[in-house]
């Protein structure tokens, strides 16, 4: 009896350890370098003057510096419960990174979720890079980097618009949501689907600073193409405005991305108005891209990317960079990065992540820089 008992006892308990299993990881990134840039602003304002170049110690040349927790517990048949918690930071001056409030920084400005996981697919609810940035970062060849990528063009359209450049909450699109409700679903025949809502919380007025994207997905046989619906009401409000429902957010994004034989291309087209008053605010922006991994270590990459006015063609950017990268381990990675932009009329795309350029003026820009991962 006594070993029938002791028996069921200890398989009992095994049980419970397959069935609920936990993990705690913590993680960082330090991601800093040399940039040198021909022409500098104080500010994304379009009248900022040319305050001349600038030579300095710059966080974030791939991406910027981070660091956080996951936490994953397994619940059994397939499904997790995830936390995740990441914060970027300034590697220069060890400042936290920015959040939706103009001038406010915050802790984990990156990432603060729990979700679930499993044959489902994952969903996710609280503040989250959105899926409309990922689908750029698949389609792009320079992988939306913080210099010279789709992404510092999609960030030239969103100072074009009048963001100012002190908070994470854009003009048009956005690269962080805060109180978001992120659905993914699984792969099926190499397509996927991603879902965003983001309710505003805003008394009396149900659309008042919501957020909606989809993201429809296919990658297969070396080729990935991906298709953006942003919408977003009351973005970027004068700090103390009572959100009204306004909906003055719409970016919509078409991108591709082949890879063969160590080669890849991309070309993409975007749009970002506000749909309001889109007098105001109504750019076309496209890209194209060609890398090639000259060995496992050594990846070298090229884009373009161009910006138009659709209210005045005299405002127009033309921005083009190329990087090396190399692994000197599995953690250390080194690169070398040179870029041009040609901004007309107001425009003032940045070929930096942070890093103001004139408006109007002819710029150059490089850096040298180390990306480790622990």
């Amino acid at each position: 009896m006594k070993l029938r008992f002791a028996t069921a006892a200890g398989l009992a308990l095994a049980a419970c350890g397959a069935h609920a299993q936990s993990s705690v990881t913590l993680y960082g990134v330090l991601d800093a370098g040399l940039l040198y840039q021909s022409t500098s602003a104080a500010s994304f304002a379009h009248n900022a003057p040319d305050t001349g170049k600038v030579y300095r110690f710059k966080d974030g040349g791939i991406y910027s510096s981070v660091w956080g927790l996951k936490a994953s517990e397994d619940l059994g048949g397939g499904y997790f419960v995830n936390v995740k918690l990441q914060g970027s930071f300034d590697s220069g001056t060890g400042k936290t990174g920015l959040s939706d409030t103009p001038g406010v920084a915050a802790s984990f400005n990156q990432y603060a979720t729990v979700g679930m996981s499993g044959p489902f697919g994952t969903f996710n609810a609280g503040r989250q890079i959105v899926p409309m940035i990922w689908a750029m970062y698949d389609t792009d060849v320079r992988r939306a980097q913080y210099f010279g990528s789709v992404l510092t063009a999609w960030l030239g359209l969103n100072t074009a618009a009048g963001w100012p450049g002190t908070s994470t909450n854009g003009s048009i699109g956005a690269l962080y949501d805060s109180n978001a409700l992120v659905y993914q679903s699984p792969v099926l025949a190499g397509f996927s689907l991603s879902l965003e809502y983001a309710p505003g919380g805003t008394a009396g007025q149900f659309q008042g600073g919501t957020r909606e994207s989809a993201v429809l997905k296919y990658s297969n046989f070396g080729l990935t193409l991906s298709a953006v619906y942003y919408n977003g009401h009351d973005t970027n409000p004068a700090p103390g405005s009572v959100p009204t429902g306004l909906n003055n957010n719409r970016f919509m994004y078409f991108g591709g991305l082949y890879t063969t034989h160590g080669f890849s291309f991309s070309l993409s087209y975007a749009n970002g108005k506000n749909p309001v008053d889109s007098s105001h605010a109504n750019f076309d922006l496209y890209s194209g891209g060609v890398g090639y991994r000259f060995a496992p270590d050594l990846n070298v990459t090229t884009g373009v990317y161009y910006i138009k006015d659709k209210n005045d063609s005299s405002n127009h950017s033309l921005e083009f960079a190329i990087g090396a990268e190399y692994n000197l381990s599995k953690r250390t990675l080194a690169y070398a990065e040179v870029g041009h932009v040609n901004n007309r009329g107001t425009m003032n795309q940045m070929i930096v992540y942070g890093q103001p350029t004139a408006p109007g003026k002819s710029t150059t820009a490089a850096m040298l820089g180390l990306r480790h991962n622990f």
